[in-house]
């Protein structure tokens, strides 16, 4: 097998899948630079790190194809005084671009495996400034276990790395005031990309980004369809 130049094969990623999408933000540009995404994949599949699909990761998940994960980082805009929570780590490299942006970052997998593995890849990449939690983010925040993760809140970000077909209010109610939260909102094949942000304590406002369809987080609530 012909050893890929990774340095190219970003600079093209970049530049022929990222850029055309309309990603023109230069610190998300930057990061996506910055951050070797081929250290987040299996070595088996590292010649594919860059291509524009979902590879997977182990336990049923796959990692997001690159245009999406460009996409989340322009619209959330990461500050370097920002707390920030991501639900499903999966292979880590999305919580690598955020750890590379944020002060502080929380990343939540109910895949302990994963989250796990995630852990020993970011703490070799010398990142010490997130916090593991393998648990079900999907549950209220204020019930256990969830707490671990009320605790740290509220969060200038919120990342949900997974589609739901309705939003739980308890991410919501996790950001703070002028905070912002990406999530896909919809069932297969309409799901929309949205950023939520937090105008006041009880006023947020919605911006559909993208369409796109992207695999469910585990255990997310189920829109009732009578209710529609």
């Amino acid at each position: 097998m012909i050893e890929m130049n990774f340095e190219t094969a970003r600079h093209n990623m970049i530049e022929q899948q990222i850029r055309p999408w309309n990603v023109i933000d230069p610190i998300a540009l930057d990061a996506l630079d910055t951050i070797p995404r081929e250290n987040y994949v299996a070595d088996n599949m590292k010649n594919s790190a860059f291509s524009d699909v979902e590879l997977p990761i182990g336990c049923n998940q796959v990692m997001l194809p690159p245009k999406i994960e460009a996409k989340i980082l322009q619209a959330v805009q990461v500050k370097q005084t920002d707390s920030v929570l991501e639900i499903g780590t999966g292979s880590g490299y999305m919580t690598a671009l955020l750890a590379h942006l944020a002060e502080k970052i929380c990343t939540v997998d109910i895949h302990e495996e994963l989250s796990l593995q995630a852990q020993e890849k970011l703490s070799s990449e010398g990142f010490d400034n997130i916090t593991f939690i393998s648990e079900d983010a999907t549950l209220n925040f204020n019930d256990t276990p969830g707490q671990s993760i009320a605790q740290r809140a509220p969060y200038d970000v919120i990342i949900l790395t997974g589609s739901v077909s309705q939003l739980a209010d308890h991410f919501k109610q996790s950001l703070k005031v002028g905070g912002r939260l990406f999530a896909v909102i919809g069932t297969a094949p309409v799901m929309e990309a949205t950023l939520i942000s937090r105008v006041s304590s009880e006023q947020y406002s919605y911006e559909v980004l993208f369409e796109t369809e992207i695999p469910e987080l585990e255990n997310s609530v189920k829109m009732d369809l009578f209710e529609l």
